[in-house]
This record gives structure tokens, C-alpha cells and sequence, in this order.
């Protein structure tokens, strides 16, 4: 019985830690330029903010689906 390194273990810790870091990194950076355009742009129908916090959200869960399926493989 031969134990796994403790490397890769480790690693794949630091990958779990690192995954609601970069989700609040890309939705606020999106919120972010969504206020930019509503101040700047402004436009009584369409709100920038809103739309733009969607998707990050939605590229922040791809980002994640796509790091949890790369730590599964390599499993």
C-alpha cells in the first residue's frame, strides 16, 4: 500500500481555496465596469450594471466548473 504525496494533495487544496477568490474577483471586476458605463453611458432602458454582474456570474461558474473538472481528472 503505498501512500499518495502529500504534494498532490496539498495542491489540490490550494486549488479549492483559490476558486471563490477568483468567482468574487470576475464578478466584482465586471460590477465594476458596469457602474463605469452607467455613470459615463448613461441610458434610461438599459442598465449596464445589471446585465454585465449576469456575466460575470456566468463566466465565474464556467471558471469553476472547468477548475473542478481539471481536479477531477487528474484524480
Amino acid at each position: 500500500m503505498e501512500k499518495k504525496p502529500q504534494k498532490k494533495r496539498s495542491s489540490k487544496w490550494i486549488a479549492l481555496i483559490n476558486i471563490p477568490i477568483q468567482m468574487g474577483i470576475i464578478i466584482f471586476l465586471f460590477s465594476y465596469l458596469g457602474d463605469w458605463l452607467d455613470e459615463n453611458h448613461p441610458n434610461p432602458k438599459f442598465y449596464y450594471n445589471k446585465i454585465l454582474v449576469m456575466v460575470g456570474v456566468v463566466l465565474a461558474l464556467y471558471n469553476v466548473i472547468r477548475q473542478v473538472n481539471e481536479i477531477g481528472k487528474s484524480e
